[in-house]
């Protein structure tokens, strides 16, 4: 019987539903910054897809994650796209600079 209250367990799953969300929206907001930073040459160098291609998809990222539509599937794909800029892309940049 349901007198109006909210399960402890259903108040739990909302607030981390809602940190990872956050978690997501902040790492794709870093990594979309950082790949503004690098110019096209270093992508070039590096052995990654252009400077251009990188921008634009982690635009989608950020902006799909912003947007509540009911695209989970390429929400998540687009997070996967930010987690290898950040964990492949971002390295390898990174690493021309120290050259």
């Amino acid at each position: 019987m349901n007198n109006g209250f909210v399960t402890p367990i259903a108040d739990v799953e909302f607030w981390v539903n809602v940190g990872i969300y956050y978690v997501l929206l902040i790492a794709k907001i870093y990594a979309f910054a950082n790949s503004l930073l690098y110019s096209g040459e270093s992508y070039d160098a590096a052995g990654k897809l252009n400077k251009v291609t990188w921008t634009i998809l982690l635009g989608v990222a950020v902006v799909l994650q912003l947007v509540p539509l009911p695209l989970s599937i390429i929400n998540l794909a687009m997070t996967v796209v930010a987690l290898v800029y950040l964990a492949d892309v971002r390295p390898a940049l990174a690493g021309l600079r120290r050259r």
